[in-house]
């Protein structure tokens, strides 16, 4: 690819998200997507697995790949090497979220807490009854993590990762309006990530500048890797600020329209394995 009359430096640096960009829809990572990561890793180009996943519920997929792989979680609020040491953690200040759960009222009985350990209370509901009828699955793969306290506010003895709104598309629409009216602006960011197909839509609200193309851009910069040498994979509204700082961005096949129409390349949908085809597209390997 050329850009201004010179050849752009190849990818050393690849960016993967991982629900319908590298797993395909029985939730298993394809054998050509494997494939095509493994040669990336032999040829010495960096891999790094970019998620809204907290990092238990990501980290069988990373060990499944068999390679040193970086494990950026929960939109960029945790970033975990391959040894699982902790990099960076961006958590959202315990004030910032009692604020947050006062503005979102009408909401909390669609809110999810997510604290950074592995035990129960690492996810704490009001109540999973309404979160069950959108998430049910997600509710049964986490039940040994899940703590219900009622309020919310009283399981805010530290600061949390996040918080998560979750709902049907038309439930979510008054939440992101309501979390996007200006009045925390300073506070949060909001991240959505959607899927049409399966009618959910999912809102989660982290510390300010916090997002997957913050944790990737402090992740390349720690491999003396720049941007234009980055290449990023993504499906949902929550990857653009990644497919943003990449020289090499890539939108899955199955990703939403809007999406599609950015102007980025379109890579094929999960089930086709996208993954490994962008990778062939731009490393020929």
């Amino acid at each position: 690819m050329l850009e201004s009359g010179m050849q752009k430096p190849a990818p050393r640096l690849v960016a993967i998200d991982i629900d319908g960009t590298l797993i395909d829809s029985t939730l298993k990572v394809p054998e050509a997507n494997l494939a095509a990561l493994r040669r990336a890793h032999e040829a010495g180009i960096h891999i790094v697995l970019v998620t809204g996943r907290r990092h238990t519920f990501a980290l069988p997929i990373a060990q499944s790949l068999g390679l040193d792989v970086c494990l950026i979680s929960s939109n960029g609020a945790v970033t975990r090497t391959a040894a699982n040491e902790t990099f960076h953690r961006d958590l959202m200040p315990a004030d910032v979220a009692r604020r947050l759960l006062r503005h979102m009222t009408d909401f909390r009985h669609r809110a999810v807490l997510t604290f950074d350990k592995e035990e129960r209370g690492a996810l704490v509901v009001e109540s999973t009854f309404a979160i069950s009828q959108t998430i049910q699955r997600w509710v049964e793969k986490n039940a040994a993590y899940i703590e219900e306290v009622v309020p919310l506010e009283d399981a805010l003895g530290s600061d949390p990762i996040q918080a998560m709104f979750c709902g049907t598309i038309e439930q979510m629409q008054p939440a992101e309006q309501r979390l996007r009216n200006g009045v925390l602006d300073v506070d949060i960011t909001v991240l959505k990530t959607q899927y049409e197909a399966r009618d959910l839509s999912i809102l989660d609200v982290l510390r300010k500048d916090c997002s997957k193309g913050h944790a990737l851009k402090r992740w390349a910069a720690h491999l003396g890797v720049s941007a234009s040498e980055t290449m990023a994979i993504g499906d949902n509204y929550n990857d653009i600020e990644m497919l943003e700082f990449a020289g090499y961005p890539f939108v899955m096949g199955n990703a939403s329209q809007d999406l599609k129409q950015s102007g980025w390349p379109v890579t094929l949908d999960a089930d086709q394995c996208g993954v490994a085809a962008a990778l062939e597209q731009v490393l020929g390997i």
